[in-house]
């Protein structure tokens, strides 16, 4: 078996995303700010694409600063993340997280 090594930034990305509340959305810029680190929005999506605890650890609730879904690298893929927001009351409008200046 070989042992999978995650980096502290990774873990510290991780534990952000327990704080994003049930039908809030946030971005990968706002998650990099919050760590104190505001040009890390790229090392941020890196470390939740590697989420190994996907949706227990809800990475399904960030998204690009533009509002569109993204990418998911969790169960279902892309129209796992829309379900899982979906059920958690996000509402979508044209492919984009609706009234996305909200959250």
């Amino acid at each position: 078996m070989i042992a999978v090594m995650f980096t502290d930034f990774q873990q510290s990305v991780w534990e952000a995303l327990k704080t994003i509340p049930r039908g809030k959305v946030t971005t990968y810029g706002e998650i990099a700010r919050y760590l104190g680190r505001p040009r890390a929005a790229r090392a941020v999506g890196s470390a939740v694409g590697k989420n190994p605890n996907a949706p227990e650890v809800p990475c399904h609730r960030v998204v690009p600063s533009s509002g569109l879904v993204g990418n998911y690298s969790g169960p279902g893929g892309r129209d796992g993340k829309i379900k899982l927001l979906k059920e958690e009351g996000v509402v979508f409008e044209r492919g984009k997280v609706g009234e996305f200046y909200r959250f």
